[in-house]
Formats: structure tokens, sequence, C-alpha cells
């Protein structure tokens, strides 16, 4: 069953008329086929043309769908022999950031990323995607050991910012960003990352200071959430739209200004939608950018890391 979010009520609303029909004609021996492939057409429509035009809050909502695909359902669509590695062999582990061995249409990667999690039981074991030092220390072990191994490295980043709390200040969540940002920058194997989700702040830069940064056409990057933004700017959360707007965190806009790369399509209505399909635009994708950093040296890979970032915002 969908949950719809607010601006797709109209869509809701054509969707519950194509289920109140089906369930009057059971057992009917009344001809409702064209009348239901009539509406059926009509909320086809109706969602394509909604999502043509979301604006950058709406795309937000999206992002953060609670049936959108995460880590583990990418997993189960796309990558074979996972083989989880946990620890950060220095205090413990963190389950918001998973990551290990993988294979993607038999290239063996080393494949990490966030994980929210799916109800509410799963969603507080992951934190709600949001790392701890622990966690960004684990993604430096498995970059350096990708590295060691020669396996290339890809990053699916959908956290609303490393968490907050003063046991992570404790124990250095921001020497742990900073480090994990350093280790995606001196890798020497080929690194993709993707934005899933939500991109938020250092805590998805450091997984995503890559060669080639994609991003999915209804995900949200950004220094802060729009609500953090406007509580700043005016006071108050209510402005998140606003903010939103004046922060350019959609895929479009950030393609624009080279914060990434490439964008990758979504099955129509989001990903929460169709997750397979997703997950299968997004393996051609990442197979593809793969080919082609493949033919690059581990210096001529390390160079175009530094001469991406640098050249983000200049004139």
């Amino acid at each position: 069953m969908v949950s719809y979010l607010d601006f797709e009520k109209p869509v809701a609303a054509l969707d519950e008329r194509i289920a109140e029909l089906r369930k009057a004609a059971q057992g009917d021996d009344v001809d409702i086929e064209q009348e239901l492939a009539r509406l059926e057409d009509k909320s086809a429509k109706l969602l394509k043309s909604t999502y043509a035009a979301l604006t950058p809050w709406q795309k937000t909502q999206v992002a953060r769908h609670p049936d959108r695909p995460h880590f583990r359902d990418y997993v189960e669509h796309i990558f074979d022999d996972f083989v989880p590695l946990g620890g950060d062999r220095f205090f413990g582990d963190d389950e918001a950031i998973l990551g290990g061995f993988a294979k993607l249409n038999g290239r063996k990667v080393m494949l990490i990323g966030h994980e929210k999690g799916n109800d509410t039981e799963s969603r507080i074991r992951h934190n709600f995607g949001m790392g701890k030092p622990e966690g960004y220390r684990k993604a430096i072990r498995l970059m350096e050991m990708a590295g060691r191994f020669g396996l290339p490295v890809v990053t699916l980043v959908d956290t609303s910012g490393a968490f907050p709390g003063v046991e992570a200040e404790e124990r250095g969540q921001a020497e742990a960003i900073a480090r994990s940002t350093e280790a995606c920058l001196a890798l020497s194997v080929p690194m993709v990352a993707v934005i899933v989700g939500e991109g938020g702040s250092g805590g998805a830069v450091a997984l995503a200071s890559a060669e080639r940064v994609l991003m999915f056409e209804h995900a949200v990057y950004s220094v802060i959430s729009p609500e953090g933004c406007a509580s700043i700017l005016w006071r108050t959360a209510e402005k998140a739209p606003d903010a939103a707007e004046a922060m350019k965190i959609t895929a479009q806009n950030l393609q624009e200004l080279g914060v990434i790369d490439r964008i990758v399509p979504e099955p129509a209505g989001g990903a929460h939608r169709n997750p397979q399909a997703a997950a299968g635009a997004l393996a051609a994708a990442i197979d593809e950018e793969l080919d082609a950093l493949s033919k690059h040296s581990s210096d001529k890979l390390q160079q175009m890391r530094a001469e991406r970032f640098l050249q983000i915002g200049a004139a």
C-alpha cells in the first residue's frame, strides 16, 4: 500500500476511486474495465506530470519517504555475495553505516553506505542513518582495505547528517568525519558515490568525496537541512520550503553547479513506487562509471578527485 505525500492528494483520490470501483465490481457482471482503464491512465499521467514539476521542498519529502529504498534494499536487488564487515577496531560497531565486500554484475567492490531502517525497530537500531565516529572510522578501515586489495569503492549516501549527540562529540565526531573525507580523497582505486536519498552535511561528504558523484533524480544534497537553515535565517522551521528553494539542493541544481556529475532517473512517482526498477537504473549507472574509471591509473584517479572538488564554486 502506497503512502501518499501531501502534494499527491489528487493522485490519491483517483487511486482511491479505482480501488472502490474494483471492490464494488467484485462478484458482479458489470463490465467496468473500460472505466478502470480510463482512470488508471488518468492517474498515471497525473503522477507523471506532478513529479515532473516538483519543488525543492517536495523533492525533500520524496527523498525522506518512509518507503524509499535504503542500503539493504539495494544490496538485495543489485549486489551479490555481500559480506558485511563490522567494527572500527577502536570503540565498536555502528549500524548506521554498513559496509563489506560485494559483487556488482560480477565485479568485486567494497560497498559502504548509510542505512536508515524501514520500521520503528530498525530505524532505532540504525540510528536513522546518522553515523557516529565509529561508523566513519569503520568506513575508513574498509576504504583502506579496498585500496590494499585493489577493489573499487561504491558508497550509497542517505543521511540527514552525522549524529550530533554528546557521546559522538566525546569520541571525536568531527575528526572522524574529516579523516573519512581524507580517506576518500586518498584512495588509490576508483570510487563512485551515489546520493540515493538525503545527503546531509559532513555526514554525507565523508562518504561522497569521490571522483564521480551520482545522484538519484529526486534525492537532495545540502550542507544543512531546509528546516535547520530556516531556523537559523528566519527563526522558524515553517520557512523550510523557502530555504530549500534558496539552497539549490536538488540533483538538477547541483549538476548545473558541478557538485554532482550524473543524475540517475527514478521510476514514475519516485523510487519508493518501484524499488527494483530504481535499483536497476542505479546498477547500470554505477557499472558504466566503474568501467570508465578502471582505465585510469591510481595517480590519475587521485588527481581527478582533487581537481573535481577544487573546481566547485570556481568562477
